[in-house]
């Protein structure tokens, strides 16, 4: 009984220190340090309008041309019967996010076709960790949309990926292609 008392009470201090640990780089946004991917964009600068269907494992489209510096509004939604991410980083971001994305499945926030928003805010509030409330990133339940103005920087190797577990490794990737 002691035993599991203590593992109550140790383990989202774990969950948040390991949370910590685990902050991706090569993200813009609060709490992510770096911004080789971009950053948050401004609406009045956006110069055109891209739509992403995601698919259980695959984007729609697979690859992105986009200009050096431009800025992009993107209507991303989820069309596949999983829970899906569209994350905007470098390929080394994306690596150092996935354990982050395991502890939401381990927590049972992240569950395969649906997040559970109860934990979520619980972990939220106990913890201070968000969800997903970065610039860069939309985690969308099945049949969901969601909106991200993006800036591009200049001379990057930047992806779009979905880090929910399996997901990447899968193939549910895309490139976006800088141009000047």
């Amino acid at each position: 009984m002691r035993l599991s008392k203590f593992v109550r009470a140790v383990a989202p201090v774990a969950f948040a220190f390991s949370v910590a640990l685990s902050a991706p780089t090569g993200f813009a946004g609060e709490g992510h340090g770096s911004s080789e991917a971009g950053k948050a964009g401004k609406s009045s600068k956006v110069s055109r309008t891209i739509k992403v269907m995601m698919y259980d494992n695959y984007y729609e489209p697979a690859n992105i041309k986009v200009k050096e510096g431009e800025t992009v509004k993107f209507i991303i939604t989820n069309k596949g019967d999983l829970v899906h991410e569209f994350n905007i980083g470098t390929p080394d971001a994306h690596a150092s996010h996935g354990p982050e994305m395991q502890m939401m499945v381990d927590h049972g926030i992240l569950e395969a076709d649906r997040i559970n928003w109860k934990l979520a805010k619980k972990m939220e509030k106990e913890m201070g960790h968000g969800m997903h409330k970065e610039p860069n990133s939309a985690l969308l339940e099945p049949g969901k949309s969601a909106t991200i103005i993006w800036q591009f920087p200049e001379h990057a190797t930047i992806e779009f990926a979905c880090n929910v577990p399996g997901h990447y490794d899968a193939g549910m990737v895309g490139q976006f292609e800088m141009t000047h």
